[in-house]
């Protein structure tokens, strides 16, 4: 439990902004709505890393497993945690107060994160861990500079060691501008990379589960409204052909 707790934490900094100039550029999260493999392991990765702190509050258990065909007894066996039911809310028992009382702040619900960010940012974060020893974790991230949360997954992506730039100004600090992997962890990069994509790309659902039917709505309306442009065109003629 105490594993699950601390591991829910590595999306907190996600509520801030990047402190000073633009960032790095942000790497493609190439998600993929239609993806349901990937979509149903996002959930198992949200859920065994980031629920223990991180709630969906707006996403239900049954209507997530509806959407991305788990069926109920996979839902109970692997996705559902103490009492939790299917018709439950997805959150958890960590009160605001305390969130505030541990790190400052309301540890935040992630339902919207992909909206309110970006799922590239989300994305790119979730990788740019690097080794800091003057951070109180000992971490430090080249999207979120100075980052408050230690890095979860650490023992999935292996240690990072921060590239700094070629040349800084005189009593400035030296510029991280990107990270490089110094030591594997137990996935590899390329593993992780497909892990990392996953969750995105579930965070991505979980803000907009009605993002694929409204396209496909929205689709149907334009043929509907071109039909009808082309009637009320004829009609048009119809009506006028013997004013002139």
């Amino acid at each position: 439990m105490k594993k699950l707790l601390i591991a829910g934490l590595l999306l907190l900094p996600l509520t801030a902004g990047a402190a000073g100039g633009h960032g790095p550029e942000l790497e493609d999260a190439n998600v993929d709505l239609k993806d349901k493999a990937s979509l149903q392991r996002g959930a198992k990765y949200f859920t065994n890393y980031c629920l223990g702190c991180h709630s969906l509050q707006y996403m239900r258990y049954q209507r997530m497993a509806k959407d991305l065909g788990i069926p109920e007894d996979e839902l109970r066996e692997n996705l559902l945690f103490g009492d939790a039911k299917p018709t439950d809310m997805m959150t958890n028992a960590i009160k605001p107060a305390d969130g505030e009382k541990w790190f400052g702040t309301a540890i935040p619900d992630l339902t919207l994160v992909t909206r309110w960010r970006d799922p590239d940012w989300v994305y790119t974060y979730l990788k740019s861990y690097y080794v800091d020893e003057s951070r109180p974790y000992g971490v430090n991230n080249l999207v979120f500079p100075k980052v408050g949360m230690p890095h979860a997954l650490i023992n999935l992506q292996g240690i990072q060691k921060p590239v700094y730039a070629a040349h800084h100004g005189e009593g400035s600090e030296p510029q991280v501008v990107d990270v490089e992997l110094v030591e594997p962890g137990e996935l590899t990069v390329e593993e992780y990379d497909s892990m990392v994509r996953d969750i995105t790309n579930f965070l991505t659902y979980v803000g907009e589960p009605y993002k694929l039917e409204r396209r496909s709505l929205g689709l149907y309306v334009l043929l509907f409204l071109g039909l009808m442009f082309i009637l009320a065109y004829y009609l048009k003629k119809e009506f006028w052909k013997d004013v002139h």
